[in-house]
């Protein structure tokens, strides 16, 4: 793609431009203009530039404004020099809130931290002291159930945290917990269902402590008898969760039971919809979803955005309808971890979403001018700025998946909203 340097008053109608410089440093929401209209070209023309970037390629012909008179030119120019500081007022508003995201996200991340010290803690304390690791789960679960239960609306929010790989079983074991705590509750479930789902999920996958890891980390197909061996996990996990009798009898069916699909094709007993046990239903959704995120062989990871979509599409049949569809509305139009394209043409990821409003969650936006752990987390507004196109993964130039890092581990954590 060719690109010139032009100096403002070279510019016309039509023209695709980027304005050089820090992004504070003009009123526009993004430095990467098609100038449409006469305001714009003036408001470019007064920022004093020695040059700006012209991109041939993006540029369209238009019609080019007639001369004015002497007199229409000073109006014209003073209802430009208006704009320019309500265009600049508005952004300073975007850059407020830009930073009370930012402010939200470290908090978030900090109490998403204590949670997967909590996990790491109890897995630990599984097989030499059970009665504490149930105790300290039953903890964890009844707070997070307390901000389920106690909030009007939630906000999920993304943890781009990097994934050790010793260290994935935590992660998704807290994942699929939060995830399915909240599935509970939006399909109504009883506060006591929400705490005994959120305890099965932790604990679903704790029998893979007794696989051995080459066969946990291995990115190829297993042999069948690597297969049969790992599909032991869930008869390990039900022993495990058995050398306590503190452990919620509710919960037992989901150890057992998330790895059973409605047309009798799961493991390990090949059971159908009617015979599967309403919470385990829940885990195995969502369970499903957050391997699709997160395969062993990283090349395959989905954007959760690309992982419902696969699971709506291609494993109909297989999940549960009633538990596929409401996760599919409470995750949202585009899920924490989905990569976007903006109306302003910007690329960004999605960082979290909030229940009252699925339209408008706050992406984090790409820019080249800004350091990543200063980039800017805009509050979408779908009357100014908005979600044109949702982008794979794969489709992004190099710079910019380092940037947004959309293969990091995705995990989720939530926020009350009174």
């Amino acid at each position: 793609m060719s690109v010139l340097k032009l100096k403002p008053d070279e510019l016309k109608l039509g023209y695709a431009v980027k304005l050089p410089g820090s992004w504070m440093k003009h009123p526009f929401l993004s430095g990467e203009i098609l100038i449409e209209n006469p305001q714009q070209l003036q408001i470019i023309r007064a920022l004093q530039l020695d040059y700006v970037f012209f991109y041939p390629d993006k540029s369209k012909k238009m019609l080019q404004p007639a001369d004015l008179s002497e007199e229409d030119q000073a109006s014209f120019n003073m209802a430009a020099s208006e704009a320019q500081l309500k265009m600049q007022q508005e952004k300073m508003l975007r850059i407020e809130q830009a930073k009370a995201n930012r402010r939200d996200i470290q908090k978030t991340e900090k109490a998403f931290a204590q949670s997967l010290i909590q996990v790491r803690a109890l897995m630990s304390k599984i097989q030499g002291r059970p009665l504490n690791a149930i105790a300290d789960a039953s903890s964890l679960i009844s707070a997070m159930a307390d901000v389920l239960l106690g909030a009007d609306s939630l906000i999920l929010h993304l943890i781009s945290a990097a994934n050790k790989e010793q260290e994935g079983l935590y992660y998704h074991a807290l994942n699929v917990a939060t995830l399915s705590m909240m599935l509970a509750k939006n399909l109504k479930l009883s506060a006591n269902d929400i705490k005994a789902v959120g305890m099965g999920a932790l604990f679903h996958d704790i029998g893979k402590l007794k696989i051995p890891s080459q066969i946990l980390r291995k990115t190829t197909l297993l042999t069948a008898p690597e297969q049969n061996l790992l599909k032991l996990h869930t008869k390990y996990g039900v022993e495990l969760v058995g050398l306590t009798d503190t452990f919620p009898l509710q919960a037992w069916p989901i150890i057992e039971q998330h790895y059973e699909l409605i047309d009798g094709s799961g493991y390990p007993k090949g059971l159908t919809e009617p015979q599967i046990d309403k919470l385990a239903r829940i885990v195995c959704v969502v369970n499903c979803f957050d391997n699709l995120c997160h395969p062993l062989d990283i090349s395959k990871a989905r954007s959760p955005h690309h992982a419902l979509s696969y699971m709506y599409r291609s494993m109909k049949g297989k999940l549960p309808e009633l538990e596929m569809r409401v996760m599919i509305k409470m995750m949202g139009v585009y899920p924490p971890g989905t990569i976007v394209q903006l109306s302003d043409q910007r690329i960004g990821i999605v960082m979290s979403v909030n229940s009252d409003n699925l339209l408008c969650p706050n992406v984090m936006v790409y820019d080249a001018d800004v350091p990543r752990l200063e980039a800017p987390v805009l509050t979408l507004d779908q009357d100014t700025l908005s979600i044109v196109k949702v982008l794979k993964i794969q489709s992004l130039p190099q710079q910019v998946a380092e940037y947004l890092n959309p293969r990091a581990q995705v995990s989720y954590h939530l926020q009350g909203k009174p």
